[in-house]
């Protein structure tokens, strides 16, 4: 009869039991063959008690047995400030069809030519993607009076999240350049440059997520949270666009607890 131990662990190897003549078998000294080293390996075992109590103290149970994590959610939105959970839906659903978009033109565009005026930074150019997403003036905070010139100064202004630009971007891209306009958020407003760039980038994030692209869209679902609720009315030009964002973080990419709830 099958002890209790080769209930739970059957033999894998056909080995002998231990006799007598293995008793003479040094544990301490490497074995010469193969025979001799599962012999050994089942002289230890043979030695090992069937159970063992762990010797605890217990007055170390009684320091730091808890462990406090925290979780920030969203800021409150102020009374009347967050959106129906109709316009979520439809946001979510609007957000959906183009992301669809995005990936099937994506590969058309990655091969157009972009003009010679667009001079996309280096991956690691942090300040670069700021200037060239938020536009010097903003970047710098400077205001510009001088008399505007025909056409857009894309430098000055911001280069729009065309398309034949975020289709270059490869997904080490899209996160990189999402983390540096949160960073720059942080300690700034939110501006119309910033909104476009944002809802772009997440347009082409892909899903699932990898844990930094996670913890980057619950940063800015906070920040924008945050902001929001040191509006002063709800006919604030920003307050939409914060919801949006907040929105398509939590209800397209499933942070449900930084939801708005009705």
């Amino acid at each position: 009869m099958k002890s209790d131990v080769e209930e739970l662990m059957p033999r894998l190897l056909p080995v002998e039991p231990c006799g007598a003549e293995d008793e003479e078998f040094n544990l301490n000294e490497p074995p010469r063959n193969p025979r001799e080293y599962l012999r050994q390996v089942q002289r230890e075992a043979s030695l090992c008690p069937d159970v063992v109590v762990a010797q605890i103290d217990p007055r170390k149970l009684n320091k730091k047995q808890s462990v406090n994590v925290s979780v920030s959610e969203c800021h409150a939105a102020p009374q009347g400030f967050s959106p129906s959970l109709q316009w979520q839906q439809q946001q979510v659903s609007s957000f959906s069809q183009i992301r669809q978009s995005v990936s099937k033109h994506r590969q058309h565009w990655k091969s157009q030519l972009l003009d010679d005026n667009v001079v996309m930074p280096q991956v690691d150019d942090e300040d670069g993607w700021k200037r060239f997403c938020l536009g010097v003036n903003i970047y710098l905070n400077v205001s510009d009076g001088e008399t505007q010139s025909p056409g857009l100064d894309y430098v000055k202004l911001g280069f729009p999240p065309f398309l034949s630009i975020v289709s270059k971007l490869t997904q080490s891209t899209v996160s990189s350049v999402l983390e540096y306009l949160i960073n720059w958020f942080e300690e700034n407003d939110f501006v119309p440059q910033l909104g476009r760039w944002l809802y772009a980038l997440l347009a082409c994030l892909d899903k699932p997520l990898l844990p930094e692209a996670h913890s980057l869209i619950r940063q800015l679902a906070r920040r924008c949270s945050a902001v929001r609720a040191h509006l002063e009315n709800k006919d604030d030009e920003r307050l939409s666009a914060l919801n949006l964002m907040i929105c398509i973080v939590a209800r397209y990419f499933e942070q449900n607890d930084l939801a708005d709830k009705e």
